[in-house]
């Protein structure tokens, strides 16, 4: 499928937003925010750890919504949009749980606990593997797409588990940054929270525009190799 003029102006605006907000969020994570008193330094992790928490939550979000889609249409572009945001939304909670042990280490002393809102989060994570398995392990497109995309309904259960396990049960995990009440951050740290914030979600737009693209373009291929077997 050849790029129209649009799509590739959007890719290259797209990629230099990335390009600069990245080098932005870093600056401000590593040099403009203020040094925590009580965790030092290892806190500024946490400005890409809750981003890339957010974005993995927002791309299981638009696989929910892409499935429905499908189900009620079944149009074929919204079981792309489901596939790649599901892909996408593994690599940011594959962050997250990178992340995690990075920062818990120093300041729990361990790398892991059986932490709610740790552990929930795993099972999503494994959730969602098995979302990309079953869209590998089925030849025939119609019947992969419904599956995947009933599973993609299934799945998303989890997700607002993972956001209010903070809530529902006693954790070590640091409370809920959002509440009633406001942001529950110091007014120099939060510049760096929303660049993080920022650079993520235009990183995500970014991968789905470019994984959109390849997965037409393999839905065309195989177009043509069944039209020549034909």
């Amino acid at each position: 499928m050849e790029k129209n003029r649009f799509t590739g102006w959007l890719e290259k605006i797209l990629a230099w937003s990335v390009f600069l907000s990245v080098l932005l969020a870093l600056y401000l994570a590593l040099v403009y925010a203020p040094t925590e008193k009580t965790m030092g330094d290892i806190q500024r992790i946490f400005y890409f750890h809750v981003a890339s928490a957010w974005i993995g939550m927002l791309a299981f979000l638009v696989v929910f919504i892409a499935s429905i889609c499908y189900l009620f249409t079944r149009h074929d572009k919204w079981d792309i949009y489901a596939y790649t945001s599901a892909e996408i939304g593994v690599i940011f909670t594959t962050i997250v749980l990178l992340t995690g042990p990075i920062w818990a280490k120093p300041i729990w002393g361990t790398w892991w606990t059986w932490d709610p809102r740790l552990t929930t989060t795993l099972i999503m994570w494994f959730i969602y593997i098995a979302y990309g398995k079953i869209r590998t392990s089925l030849r025939e497109e119609e019947k992969k797409a419904r599956l995947a995309a009933v599973f993609g309904i299934l799945a998303f259960a989890d997700v607002p588990v993972v956001f209010f396990a903070i809530r529902w049960w006693r954790t070590m995990h640091p409370g809920a940054l959002v509440t009633s009440s406001g942001i529950g951050l110091a007014a120099g740290m939060r510049p760096a929270f929303f660049g993080g914030l920022l650079a993520f979600s235009l990183l995500y737009c970014y991968f789905m525009l470019l994984s959109v693209r390849i997965e037409r373009m393999r839905a065309e291929i195989r177009a043509l190799k069944e039209e020549i077997l034909n």
